[in-house]
This record gives structure tokens, C-alpha cells and sequence, in this order.
């Protein structure tokens, strides 16, 4: 039973007071308790109330796909292009990287070769083929006149080198793109070609090269012609055949349109 006040005598009042002294409490704070549970529904509610907190405001990331767009279309010259791609921040490649692999041989040739990204050579010289595959790359296309001193422009759909030459992720082609797109119409080829199967899918959005080599396509208003990479004929040379098919139906193609 609840004692009283008046029920209470001095040595009754003072017992309690010890004990309590003896669980720690040290002073009084109110003469009636307080009902903690109780206050949780007074607690002010998130965005209620002239006294509640505002909530945090968590930054808009940017969409790197969209900031290479923006990049890309205000390139008015393969220089500023170059400069663009220099100053892009969004690809986890670029730190990784030696150098930036923009483009080689004749800006406005006929003949726009496409790889897909660069290897060490490449991430060493800052230019694309220039390795072995870019040896054999230029004898395969002196066999049909053509050459990146005089009618040829080559360049990547990567301008950076993958850690230890690993596929592109989707994204990374993704961001990359626009500028490859934008490279195209600056450098206005007549032609494309796109060699591998990275080039491929990057440019068509296609897969199985197999399939996909000496079938003409078209993309951003131009032919392409998808081909075999040269490392692919340096790993199985069995595939030359086809590639010097493709270099054939490559000249019959400018032949005709001269």
C-alpha cells in the first residue's frame, strides 16, 4: 500500500531517503515521477512542426553517361574533343592509366579503324596499335593500299588501358561512348570498320563476332564493317583467311563509292 506523506514519521522518511542515497540518486529533480515511456509520443515528429530538424539533404550524384554527352557535343574540333576527354573525371580507368589513347594516323581519311581499348604498348605511347597486333594491323592494310600515314584514322572505343587488359565493364562503354560517337563526326570517315569484338559491342550493340565479321552494318549514318583484331589472327592465325576476305570486300567498297 501507497504511504501518505502525513503516514510518513522522521526515522520512516530519513530510512527511505538513505536507501535511495545507497541506489545512487543523488538529488531531487521533481516532487512527482515522470512516465518516460510516456514522452515518446510527444517526441516531434520528422518535417512536423516549427521546431522539428530538417532532414539531410543526400547530393544528386551525376550520371556520367550524361556528363560525356555534355562533354562530347561541345567539342567542336578533334583538339577540344582530345581536351574533353582529358578532363573527364567519371571513369575509374583514367587514374590507372598511363596516358590517354586519343587517335592515330590521317584525320578526315576515308577509313576510320575502331578498336576497343588500349594494351601496354598503346598506355605506354599514348597512340592506339602500335604493339604487335598494330604491326600486323599495318600489313594488313598496306595488302590493300591503304596505311595511317596517308588514308587511314585509328582510334579506340577506350581511350584508357583496363587493369591487366581486361574486358570493358558495360558502363565503362557506356560513359565512353558519346565521345567515340562525337570522334566519328569530327573525323567524318566514310567508312568504319570496327575490329574485335569490344568494338563491336560498344558501336552496334551486337555480340558474336564470328557471326557478325565481312557483314556490312550501319551506324551514325555510316557503313561499318566489322573484322577480326588482329591479336584474335596472332592467337588462332587459322583466321587470316576471313580477314584478308574482309580487307577484299573493305577495297571493293571504296572502289566503288570513289
Amino acid at each position: 500500500m501507497r504511504l501518505m506523506e502525513s503516514e510518513l514519521d522522521y526515522w520512516s522518511a530519513k530510512a527511505l531517503l538513505e536507501w535511495q542515497v545507497e541506489l545512487g540518486a543523488t538529488e531531487a529533480m521533481l516532487d512527482a515521477p515522470i512516465d518516460r515511456y510516456g514522452l515518446e509520443d510527444q517526441k516531434p515528429k520528422p518535417g512536423r512542426g516549427p521546431e522539428a530538424a530538417p532532414l539531410p539533404v543526400k547530393p544528386k550524384e551525376a550520371d556520367p553517361v550524361a556528363e560525356a554527352q555534355k562533354a562530347a557535343q561541345a567539342a567542336q574540333a578533334l583538339p577540344s574533343l582530345r581536351a574533353a576527354m582529358e578532363a573527364f573525371e567519371h571513369c575509374e580507368l583514367k587514374p590507372g592509366a598511363r596516358n590517354l589513347v586519343f587517335a592515330d594516323g590521317q584525320a578526315g581519311a576515308r577509313v576510320m579503324v575502331i578498336g576497343g581499348a588500349p594494351g601496354r604498348d598503346e598506355d605506354l605511347e599514348g597512340r592506339p596499335f602500335v604493339g604487335q597486333a598494330g604491326q600486323l594491323l599495318d600489313k594488313m592494310l598496306a595488302a590493300i593500299d591503304l596505311s595511317r600515314d596517308r588514308n587511314v584514322y585509328i582510334t579506340n572505343v577506350l581511350p584508357w588501358r583496363p587493369p591487366q587488359n581486361r574486358d570493358p565493364l558495360p558502363g565503362e562503354l557506356a560513359m565512353l561512348l558519346p565521345f567515340l560517337e562525337r570522334h566519328v563526326a569530327l573525323a567524318q570517315p566514310d567508312i568504319l570498320v570496327l575490329m574485335g569484338a569490344i568494338a563491336c559491342q560498344a558501336v552496334l550493340g551486337k555480340r558474336g563476332l564470328s557471326r557478325l565479321r565481312g557483314q556490312w552494318d550501319q551506324v551514325w549514318g555510316k557503313p561499318v564493317l566489322p573484322m577480326l583484331h588482329p591479336e584474335d589472327l596472332i592467337r588462332q592465325p587459322q583466321g587470316k583467311r576471313q580477314a584478308w576476305a574482309d580487307l577484299l570486300e573493305l577495297r571493293a567498297r571504296l572502289n566503288a563509292q570513289n
